[in-house]
């Protein structure tokens, strides 16, 4: 998992100065009716790594299956406000919740991987894949955000992925 958590990483070093550069105005501008601002999907992303924490320890606590709750993405984004909140600080909050995330992935322990979650129902899927897909679900989004930076060609050249 040392691979997972060295790409994540390495995602987020990426990433991080282009979101900074994305100017206020446009952090905050909805692309369309029912999008989301880029404060928004950084929001989600967050919100993303406050659930997936909660599986990752979960699991690893010795479990061997848990069964999860699904995440409601819309609810969540906006009863946190994100739309209102500091572009420069939820960057900052997201590259350090994914450092500490990727802290966590290294440190895996490998007899936990095999254990499994279901989520909503939906499952079971192990705790390795569970990792792995959290990164790639990150640079899904954040490909769409930052469409012009190339980082899909980035991601598959650099990162091998």
């Amino acid at each position: 998992m040392r691979d997972t958590a060295e790409h994540l990483r390495l995602v987020v070093d990426l990433c991080v100065p282009l979101l900074l550069a994305i100017p206020d105005e446009r952090a905050a501008s909805r692309p369309g009716p029912g999008k989301w601002s880029p404060k928004e999907v950084v929001g989600h992303l967050i919100d993303s790594a406050c659930n997936n924490q909660q599986k990752f320890v979960r699991l690893l606590l010795g479990a061997g299956h848990v069964d999860f709750v699904g995440y409601a993405q819309d609810g969540w984004v906006r009863c946190q406000h994100y739309q209102d909140a500091d572009w420069r600080a939820l960057v900052e909050l997201w590259r350090a919740y994914n450092g500490h995330l990727a802290h966590v992935i290294a440190h895996a322990d490998p007899a936990r991987l095999p254990h499994t979650i279901s989520i909503d129902g939906k499952g079971p899927f192990r705790l390795d894949f569970v990792m792995a897909d959290y990164v790639e679900h990150m640079k899904h989004h954040l490909t769409a955000l930052l469409p012009d930076a190339g980082l899909a060609s980035a991601f598959e050249n650099v990162y091998g992925a």
